[in-house]
């Protein structure tokens, strides 16, 4: 047996706790030995230890953490504009990083994070499962063996419902400052799966967005869910108590730094967009035109590559008000020819499976990667890069280059 990877945790919300705590022990624990907890709000760190069941101290300074445990790797899940800091001071004391994504929410910040690496000849890995869901790993192999011939275009139309679309709006996620708008949180996972699935990194960006539904567009709004005036009327009202795991991590600890999950979707400081479309140029001349909108019926995505002998094409459901099979379709049409359906089933875990596959391939030793589904800093980088052009690119109407973002 390999001897155990000595890791520490930075950020102990729902995907910290959840997802690289719990579950992380659960599936990997012969693997991996978590070390050292590390948040600011106390109270939601000591219930973070105890739902992942581990005995490891608790520190409120990441970097006192790092020196008194000594981990192999820290894991980083705290909120994104506070990513960058905690990654360079861990490369520098020596330690690898794997960070949830984004990797950061500046252009500036991700030119620190790349020298950092190079630098101290350590490691960053940025969790993007997407790319290892069994339909996405589908995808690639198709693409890869050349059955449409070359990509010309793609069409990517990311939908998110009025239940977990709200829920940024509800969270920091809806200020500019901390998320770096959607255009970087959630899209730079659909970013991401473009760079990947064309083997190419973005050279222009065209974008348009607007703030449509939520925010100032709201007929009412409140201070939070919880003691609402208009809970009785409001679509979007969430109630945290229904769910026991998110009110143990949010309710009492919002006590200590006035942090509420519940926010209103519709109060005034919102100032991301909820609607928008973007035009994207690869360094390999294939042309994307992208969408994100996040107060839909439904949820999941349209996906289709456009190429010179043929069309790869999905509609994935992930929520919606009819029955659809435990599986996702894909269409392989050729130009002069046959068409074919190759049926994929989701897996057990997290983003079908997405999850529980990526963290193997980061915590088991020899885990082949033929795909090249393991992301580090220059993926983690482009995909940032590419939103915030988004974003830039829809407040001055004009087209933006990502080279001079990354060399500046």
């Amino acid at each position: 047996m390999p001897e155990r990877r000595r890791v520490a945790l930075v950020g102990t919300g729902h995907r910290g706790t959840g997802t690289w705590g719990k579950e992380l022990v659960r599936g990997f624990g012969d693997l991996v030995e978590i070390v050292g907890l590390s948040d600011r709000n106390s109270l939601r760190l000591e219930r973070a230890r105890e739902a992942i069941g581990v005995p490891a101290p608790t520190f409120a300074d990441p970097a006192e953490m790092l020196s008194a445990v000594q981990p192999d790797t820290l894991i980083v899940c705290t909120r994104d504009d506070t990513h960058a800091d905690i990654i360079v001071g861990a490369l520098e004391s020596g330690v690898d990083v794997i960070t949830e994504k984004p990797m950061t929410t500046t252009a500036e910040n991700c030119r620190r994070i790349l020298a950092a690496e190079a630098r101290t000849g350590r490691r960053v890995d940025v969790g993007f499962n997407y790319r290892y869901s069994p339909t996405a790993a589908k995808i690639k192999e198709t693409i890869l063996s050349g059955v449409i011939g070359e990509i010309a275009s793609v069409d990517f139309h990311w939908y998110l419902d009025v239940q977990h679309g709200a829920d940024y709006f509800r969270r920091w996620h809806a200020l500019l400052a901390c998320s770096g708008s959607l255009f970087v949180h959630k899209a730079t996972h659909h970013f991401d799966l473009l760079n990947w699935y064309l083997a190419a990194e973005p050279e222009e960006v065209f974008a348009r967005g607007e703030l449509r539904h939520y925010g100032r567009r709201g007929p009412f709004r409140g201070p939070r869910c919880k003691i609402c005036q208009y809970a009785g009327i409001c679509d979007f009202h969430f109630d945290m108590g229904a769910d026991p795991w998110l009110d143990m991590l949010y309710e009492e600890p919002s006590r200590e730094d006035g942090y509420f999950r519940d926010q209103c979707v519709f109060r005034e400081e919102i100032d991301i967009p909820d609607t928008m479309t973007a035009a994207i140029r690869y360094d390999n001349g294939v042309q994307v035109a992208y969408s994100l909108n996040t107060f839909m019926p439904i949820e999941g995505h349209h996906l289709a590559f456009n190429g010179t002998r043929g069309r790869i094409e999905i509609r994935q459901y992930e929520r919606q008000a009819w029955e659809t099979p435990d599986a996702d379709e894909i269409l392989v049409a050729k130009n002069f020819g046959s068409a074919e359906r190759i049926i994929v089933p989701h897996r057990a875990g997290g983003h079908f499976g997405g999850d529980p596959a990526m963290q193997r391939m980061l915590f088991e030793p020899g885990v082949p990667d033929p795909l090249g589904q393991r992301a580090g800093s220059r993926a983690g980088a482009m995909s940032v890069l590419c939103g915030v052009a988004a974003m830039e690119s829809a407040r001055s109407g004009r087209p933006v280059k990502l080279k001079r973002m990354l060399e500046s």
